[in-house]
């Protein structure tokens, strides 16, 4: 089984983060959101991978490394992993000592909604449709089936 630290990229040099962070801290959103979106990527592959599909770092708020995960259970796990995320955080040059789990509703990376539930048709409904159906082509409405 693969270590899954083998997959992480290299660390970013620090004058590189510094730049991408100066241009996010002056104001501009998009460029915030890039950064924390390649960070979060970076930080990926520092969780256990049933944890990192539920978790996605949310912000880094001066020395917070703040993320969010879509239950409790996730809340927990991830708290037991912080240290080690700290501790990634640190090597490519962000200066973070605290962590923050935030639980949300949606789950964390996906903005889609999800597709609704079927509801399972019961025996009476589909005698109801059968039968509908059966008057329908008694009544020598339908077309014929041979094209003709």
């Amino acid at each position: 089984m693969s270590d899954s630290r083998s997959r992480s990229s290299s660390p970013v040099p620090r004058a590189a983060l510094e730049a991408l962070l100066g241009d996010a801290v002056g104001g501009n959103p998009i460029r915030r959101a890039m950064w924390l979106d390649e960070l979060d990527r970076r930080l990926s592959p520092f969780l256990p991978p049933s944890l990192a599909a539920h978790a996605r770092l949310a912000n880094v708020d001066g020395d917070r490394l703040v993320y969010l995960v879509d239950s409790p259970v996730w809340h927990a796990r991830l708290r037991l992993a912080s240290t080690g995320l700290i501790d990634a955080a640190r090597s490519l040059g962000l200066d973070v000592t605290r962590f923050v789990v935030r639980t949300t509703r949606q789950t964390p990376g996906s903005q889609a909604p999800s597709a609704p539930a079927t509801v399972p048709v019961s025996a009476t409904a589909r005698a109801a449709v059968r039968d509908a159906l059966a008057s329908i082509r008694g009544s020598g409405n339908e077309p014929a089936k041979d094209g003709s």
